[in-house]
Parts: C-alpha cells; structure tokens; sequence
C-alpha cells in the first residue's frame, strides 16, 4: 500500500504587497531599504498579506477546496486533515487550526484533525505523518495542508526580517494507493540551534512576556540550510533507490534564491528543473512548499509519473524531503 497525491491546491490573499510598497512603508519610519537590497540577498520581489478578518484556516481552506475539487473528492470523502502552521487561529495552538479547517470545510463525518509544528519544515513533517497513516491502513484520504499568517508576527521596525516573509497556503490530498506516490521521507532535528529562528515569547500571568515577533539570525540559518538540504535529499534519495539522476523536479522551500540555487547545484539539478516562487510569494513557510507545487502542477510543468523532491529546513532547527511520483 502506497500513498499518492491526486489533488493540489493553493491559495493567495488578493492583498501583494511589492518591495517598493515595503520601502515606502519603512522610509516613513527612517528605516532605508530598496528593491535592489531586498532582491539581491533574497531573490523577493513581492508578497501577500492577509487582510485583517483572514485567519489562517480561512487560507487553508480556501487551497482545501482546490486540492479537493482537483481529486474528485468530497469534504466527507476526508477521514484526516493535518495542518502544519506556525500561526494558528488561536493562541496556544488550541483548538487547532485543523479542527477550524474542518468545521469550515463542512465535515461531518468524525475524522481525526490535528495540526504539526515543525515551522517551515512543517509540511514536509505532515506529509511524512499522512504517508505513514496511509500505509498503516489507518486513514485513506488525508488533507494535508500548510498554511500561514506571517505578516502578524513580523516587527517592520526589522529589515532584515519584515521583507522575507508573507502569507499563503497549501494544499494537498492523499490517498491509499496501488501504485507508488509518496517514495520516500526522511526528517531530521537539532534542538541545538533552537535559538537561531524563534519567537521569543511566552505568557505570564495572562500577558505577553517578550517579543511576541519573529527574531532569525540570518547567518545561522543560512549556514544550517545550506549544509542540511543537499544531505537530506540524497537520504530521500538513496531509501528510494534512486539518484539525482531521476529527479524531475525540486521544490525546495521558497525563502532564498541563494539556498535554493546551491540546493540545486549541489544535486546536479539545471535552474529550469527547480521550482521557483519565492520571487513573488516571499516566504510562506509551512505553505510554501504546496503553493509551488500546485503552480507547478496546474501550469503544466509537472506531468504525471514524474518524479518530484520537496524538501525544507526550518526552526527548532527542523529538516526534511519527501520524494514524490505524481
């Protein structure tokens, strides 16, 4: 028994917010940055942000109803929803966010929810849960969904931080299969670096004590992330059975050219076979990896039988690949 994914989805607020938009918005603030600054050391050009009344499971489900339409499945057809967010509907994390996502969706069938925190290698996490739910009998169709609210956690007094990320999500649907999908998954952590990519806040006495902001140290992360991606794509890789070679397709997550196009080189892999959407999505997180597989997907560029490497790093410090045959 496999796992395979029949149906992809993605959804982006209507709100996309240019770099110039962002230089505006901190030369009020005597904060100078440019589009050439933010470009050449992210490869971001635009992103979208959430309208204020938009919560994360609002995207999700959104994206949930394209990967459900494009798998000719009902709500109730779904007996799992996973849903990887670094920012759920609710402080604290519950109810989760998948709960929401299932009462929004109309489900009714008593299923199970949960959400996985793994940042931005959470849907690469959740993908690996799905796939061993499937292969263990236990589920048949499962919702696997990234999906994130980054612009409320963002200090746009921070240049470094405020223009790297924005808000999306992404959806996929699994299901039990005779034939390979899902090859193979490799995940890894070092609560070492735990640190280097954080929220440093928590409650005390019913308030807010630290930042409630996201604070990165860039050059640890960059450091991390390039030393990890190659590694774990060639651990996915070698459980397959297979070799760069036969690679289709990398979707790397989207939060830096500069790792991804390393990532790709490092594999023997051309620009042209890697997806790319971190130019006009910035970095969604958890939901970048399904965005730009969907893109992908429905522009044509990925075709069924090919073989396809999504993998992603994020903090706790969290990595990861999941290799796929669509």
């Amino acid at each position: 028994m496999y796992s395979k994914i029949i149906g992809t989805g993605s959804y982006l607020p209507p709100k996309r917010v240019t770099n110039q938009d962002l230089t505006d918005q901190l030369a009020a603030k005597g904060i100078e940055t440019s589009d050439e600054w933010i470009v050449t050391r992210s490869g971001i050009s635009a992103r979208h942000y959430a309208e204020p009344e938009q919560k994360s499971s609002d995207l999700a489900v959104h994206a949930a109803k394209n990967a459900l339409e494009m798998a000719s499945l009902q709500p109730n057809d779904i007996d799992l929803i996973i849903v990887a967010s670094s920012t759920p509907d609710f402080f604290g994390s519950f109810p989760s966010t998948a709960c929401i996502v299932q009462r929004k969706l109309g489900i009714t069938n008593n299923g199970a929810a949960v959400d996985v925190q793994a940042v931005c290698s959470g849907f690469v996490y959740a993908v690996s849960v799905a796939d061993s739910f499937i292969r263990s009998g236990a589920h048949k169709n499962v919702l696997v969904i990234g999906a994130e609210v980054f612009s409320r956690i963002l200090n746009f007094d921070d240049r470094g931080t405020c223009v790297l990320f924005g808000d999306g999500a992404g959806a996929i649907v699994l299901t039990a299969s005779e034939t390979p999908g899902i090859l193979a998954t490799k995940l890894h952590a070092d609560g070492r670096h735990a640190d280097v990519l954080s929220i440093p806040g928590n409650v005390d006495g019913g308030a807010i004590a630290g930042s409630g902001f996201l604070y990165m140290d860039g050059p640890a992360v960059f450091k991390l992330a390039v030393s990890v991606l190659e590694k774990v794509a060639h651990e996915a890789l070698d459980k397959a059975g297979m070799t760069p070679d036969q690679l289709d397709w990398l979707i790397p997550h989207q939060a830096n050219i500069r790792i991804m196009n390393s990532t790709a080189k490092k594999l023997g892999m051309p620009p042209e076979k890697m997806v790319v959407t971190v130019d006009q999505h910035g970095n969604t997180s958890a939901a970048s990896i399904p965005l730009a597989l969907d893109i992908a997907m429905r522009d044509g560029r990925i075709k069924p039988g090919q073989n396809v490497m999504m993998e992603g790093v994020g903090g706790g410090f969290t990595w990861g690949a999941v290799l796929a045959r669509m």
